[in-house]
């Protein structure tokens, strides 16, 4: 068995406004139940992060990358189930109509674009993710100021 953390990656996805996109995880999730999370998952065999950071916006929302901003951060955490993960987590534009995101049936049970200001609705589910959503959502802030948006 591989010692190596599973690999995930994250999109923070912007709109014209500055806030992040977050969606909620259905209450049926193993990990991180009816939390509120960024866009993304894991690395199938074979595939790079970039590649995975955009198979996983179409898949989750519908819309297509258009734009990879920058670097959020890395994290590393180890879920309900026992695994360890390093997640690499980006900001990104997207093309698509962004009031009406398809989200994933089973998967996530709502949407909402977060002005900075706001990211202490991430705390509701604090328990299930030790506040790791709100950490990514601070830093993601912090990076869109970085680069001047």
């Amino acid at each position: 068995m591989s010692t190596e953390p599973l690999r995930c990656t994250g999109a923070l996805i912007v709109d014209d406004d500055g806030r992040i996109f977050f969606q909620r995880r259905s209450a049926e999730r193993r990990l991180f139940p009816n939390a509120w999370d960024v866009v993304g998952g894991h690395l199938e065999p074979g595939e790079s992060v970039e590649d995975a950071l955009r198979r996983e916006v179409t898949e989750e929302t519908g819309w297509t990358v258009s734009v990879v901003l920058g670097p959020v951060g890395t994290y590393r955490y180890t879920g309900d189930d026992g695994l360890e993960r390093l997640e690499t987590d980006f900001l990104v534009r997207v093309d698509g109509d962004l009031s009406r995101p398809r989200l994933e049936v089973g998967k996530h049970t709502e949407f909402r674009w977060l002005a900075e200001h706001e990211v202490a609705v991430l705390d509701e589910c604090r328990d299930v993710n030790d506040g790791l959503i709100r950490r990514i959502a601070e830093d993601g802030f912090a990076a869109l100021h970085l680069i001047g948006l």
